[in-house]
């Protein structure tokens, strides 16, 4: 068997942004021990992105021929194999060069949080003797360890696809595909499932022979998921166990206050969700290691004696140090996800300098939860970004819509038998006319129109920087998927700042306006909720009373956990941080009041 993955030395780790702005991250933060996460849905840029590499680095590059059946599967797996190799060497290098000031060895050992290697490398910067020091180098030199190599795969991105204009079966859809070029390469890493079950893509994880543990219980290729509550972990980690398939890590995504697509979960706060894993936690890895060793047996496999190692990690709107460690402290997470504020640190991700630029002047009225998304799922992105742009000068000039290069987020039949995109012209043409035919009042005609006309073309435009960085195609109009907490930061950084900043060594520049993450998640929540109510009075309601009821006893219990837990998760400010809450239940008992006395009664 294969060596197992490994541990990355740092807590945090750097989330799958887009699918342009982390695909090459890898080659920027691995060698120092810093794992982030490479979308897996765009195989033409990471196919563009191979070949502008091994240019490059002065590799070869086998063309893989795009009518190929199995071309989308190969291409993955050839460029996870190239970040894989590089990455190698890269660490390699690293471990032969010498311990000089501003060398990239000194810089990995000095990004390090406290722990032992980084008590270590103090021991030799004082050590006086020559031949301590050079031991304790080489001991130094041996701990190099560096960050996981991750990749994202959205499970509802699962397209199928035709050959000759006939179906190629199930398994050649982009999601499976997807997994296998994951599954054959050299990574010893997870591959981390968003955007909930896909029960065919479960069910091939167990064709894998990296996703079962060895006789030691290791594991060569591990299993995430992004998850919303402990329900949503317990049915899928279940289901996988069943296979004899074990979830490493369940990475739970705050609703509203992270980037990208905004998942609201019902009112749900993350203080009270991470609070039930923390209790539930020991029965939870109990339960699923019963599961896990039945499964093994049913596929003819030895059960294990003690469950596997199991991570919660939680990630969205974390902004400061102090944020970071009271989800340690009090929710004893085992590691927390850093994404927009990555989005300032070019040295880390893709971000064009045009963008950098309109991200550190934003304002929150710039950066916007909106109707974007032709998956139909709130989408946070920038409204000064050139894709936006260009959607309302398309508007103005009566042109509307995308070409649709792409097509991964095919997903609309109403005018057709093949699945299109709802960003496309092709089918915002076809709804216009419809609206414009249909007898509806004016506020609903003008949500219809909204609504149609908004959608953007985020699978080639979420690969706008990366594309414009590297000279794939200038043409390409960027769209920045990046969340609320971004616009509290005000300037760029280094990759070095931004770990100091994580740790409590540093200060990258936060507004003093900046709220507390808990606070900023829930006021996200107020709004829609807020929002909801509105609309209902309007009569375009697109969720029910009974859900919006729900919705708010939600928030009024995580505001009744922050109060009683107010003294561990604020140091500082308790006083205004209890009168934010009190705030916010103020706004919450206003709404609504009438329907709740009825089911009452």
């Amino acid at each position: 068997m294969s060596e197992p993955c490994p541990i990355s030395p740092h807590r945090f780790h750097i989330p799958v942004m887009g699918t342009g702005f982390t695909i090459d991250t890898p080659l920027r933060v691995a060698r120092f021990g810093i794992s982030s996460v490479v979308s897996l849905v765009d195989d033409v840029l990471i196919d563009q992105m191979r070949k502008k590499l091994s240019e490059t680095l002065g590799r070869s590059c086998e063309e893989i021929d795009a009518k190929d059946v199995e071309c989308r599967e190969r291409r993955i797996s050839a460029y996870l194999n190239l970040l894989h190799d590089e990455v190698q060497l890269q660490v390699e290098r690293m471990r032969q060069s010498a311990f000089d000031k501003g060398s990239e060895l000194t810089k990995y050992f000095e990004m390090l949080p406290p722990g032992p290697a980084r008590t270590l490398y103090e021991r030799m910067r004082e050590a006086v003797d020559e031949d301590h020091r050079a031991q304790l180098q080489e001991k130094l030199r041996s701990l190099v360890q560096p960050g996981s190599i991750d990749v994202n795969i959205m499970t509802k991105l699962d397209r199928p696809h035709l050959r000759g204009g006939k179906p190629v079966g199930p398994l050649f859809s982009d999601a499976l595909t997807a997994l296998r070029g994951f599954a054959r390469s050299r990574l010893h890493s997870s591959v981390i499932l968003s955007a909930g079950m896909n029960r065919g893509l479960f069910a091939h994880m167990a064709d894998f022979e990296d996703f079962y543990p060895n006789s030691a219980g290791e594991l060569r290729k591990k299993i995430v998921l992004k998850v919303s509550d402990l329900r949503s972990a317990v049915i899928q980690g279940r289901m996988l166990a069943k296979k004899g398939l074990w979830v490493s890590e369940y990475r739970i995504e705050s609703g509203l206050n992270c980037g990208g697509h905004a998942f609201g979960g019902g009112g749900r706060l993350l203080g009270p969700i991470l609070d039930e894993f923390r209790r539930e936690r020991e029965a939870f890895v109990a339960k699923l290691h019963r599961v896990l060793n039945s499964g093994l047996k049913a596929v003819g496999r030895d059960p294990l004696e003690d469950p596997l190692p199991v991570r919660i990690t939680v990630q969205g709107g974390i902004g400061t140090s102090e944020e970071n460690e009271m989800l340690y402290e009090v929710y004893g997470v085992d590691g927390t996800g850093w994404g927009s504020p990555f989005l300032f640190c070019p040295e880390a991700v893709n971000i064009d300098d045009e963008h950098l630029q309109r991200l550190c002047e934003s304002t929150p009225k710039d950066v916007e939860l909106s109707r974007n998304s032709p998956l139909g799922v709130p989408f946070w992105s920038l409204r000064t970004s050139a894709s936006e742009n260009l959607r309302r000068r398309r508007i103005e000039e009566g042109q509307p819509g995308s070409d649709c290069p792409k097509g991964f987020l095919v997903s609309n039949t109403e005018y057709t038998e093949r699945a299109i995109c709802t960003a496309s012209r092709r089918y915002q043409n076809r709804k216009l006319q419809e609206i414009a035919s249909a007898n509806l009042d004016p506020v609903a005609r003008d949500d219809a129109l909204d609504l149609t006309l908004t959608k953007a073309c985020l699978c080639r435009d979420l690969a706008g920087s990366a594309a414009r960085n590297h000279g794939f195609d200038e043409s390409i109009q960027t769209t920045v998927c990046c969340g609320p907490n971004t616009v509290y930061y005000q300037r760029p950084s280094s990759l070095r700042e931004m770990v100091d900043h994580i740790y409590g060594r540093a200060q990258v520049g936060l507004s003093p306006d900046r709220p507390h993450m808990f606070l900023k998640e829930l006021s996200l929540h107020v709004d829609r909720l807020k929002e909801e109510v509105q609309r209902r009075a309007s009569g375009l309601a697109t969720s029910t009373l009974e859900s919006s009821l729900e919705c708010k006893s939600n928030l009024l219990e995580g505001i009744a956990h922050y109060r009683a837990k107010a003294r561990e998760i604020v140091r500082r400010g308790q006083g205004a941080f209890l009168e934010r809450l009190e705030d916010a239940q103020a706004e919450l008992e206003a709404l609504l009041p009438e329907h709740e006395r009825s089911t009452r009664g």
